[in-house]
């Protein structure tokens, strides 16, 4: 399995990057559900953070390529969406998607839904985009309809709204048995921990391998990881 990247070009408000994740020629799975998939990435220049794509995006994005076959008719939340690579790709392979992020962030909600229109993917009708609000629940959490899997990338930026994101987890698991919430993690501080809040909402952690993964990155994607730690971790109901 493989992810490449190109730099797409830019204008004078953004620039696009695109990844493009395909199959070995010489990979013995011979997966018959999406041999290759192309997502343009716009991003804006001298934005916030949620209009940039963070090297945890494109690992969570490769490790759910590699699992594409099980993706199909799956019922996927993102949190966090921001640039939304993990989301749009689970979208490609057959996965019923929500992005969503913070309903505080309008301008990060209408960038997600252009990110969804330049990869063919309509809101409302392809894929869906909905404003949360992270650790209140609002009518905007239960009309999301049952999950099977909640992901994210580096949404643990902040350690103001570590317990928000969690308790909102807490809250969708609950409401949806079996289900786990898959993110991947970018660290940055040591002093950083979720351990305490996991224990106070009764959720349970676990690191999940990696071995291997970036070997399907090509010249360009790793010089863009810039030798970043990323973790992968799965969070569920203790």
């Amino acid at each position: 399995m493989t992810l490449s990247m190109v730099e797409s070009g830019s204008t004078s408000a953004e620039s696009f990057r695109k990844f493009i994740f395909g199959q070995d020629p010489d990979d013995s799975d011979t997966d018959e559900v999406c041999d290759s998939v192309e997502i343009l990435i716009p991003e804006l220049l001298q934005a916030s953070y949620s209009s940039y794509t963070w090297p945890s995006a494109p690992i969570l994005s490769l490790f759910l390529w590699k699992r594409r076959a099980s993706l199909t008719k799956k019922r996927i939340l993102e949190l966090g969406s921001g640039t939304s690579l993990p989301g749009i790709l689970a979208a490609k392979c057959g996965a019923q998607v929500t992005l969503s992020d913070r309903t505080t962030l309008p301008k990060t909600l209408a960038h997600i839904q252009r990110c969804c229109q330049l990869n063919n993917l309509t809101p409302g009708k392809d894929i869906a985009v909905k404003g949360l609000s992270w650790g209140l629940l609002l009518n905007s959490i239960f009309d999301l309809g049952p999950i099977d899997l909640i992901i994210g990338s580096d949404i643990f930026y902040d350690p103001s709204v570590f317990e928000d994101i969690l308790v909102t987890v807490a809250f969708l698991l609950e409401q949806n048995p079996g289900a786990k919430f898959l993110f991947t993690y970018q660290e940055r501080s040591a002093d950083w921990s979720i351990e305490a809040t996991l224990k106070k909402w009764k959720l349970k952690c676990a690191n999940v391998s990696l071995s291997g993964i970036t070997a399907g990155f090509d010249k360009n994607l790793k010089k863009f990881m810039g030798g970043h730690s990323v973790h992968l971790l799965e969070i569920t109901l203790a």
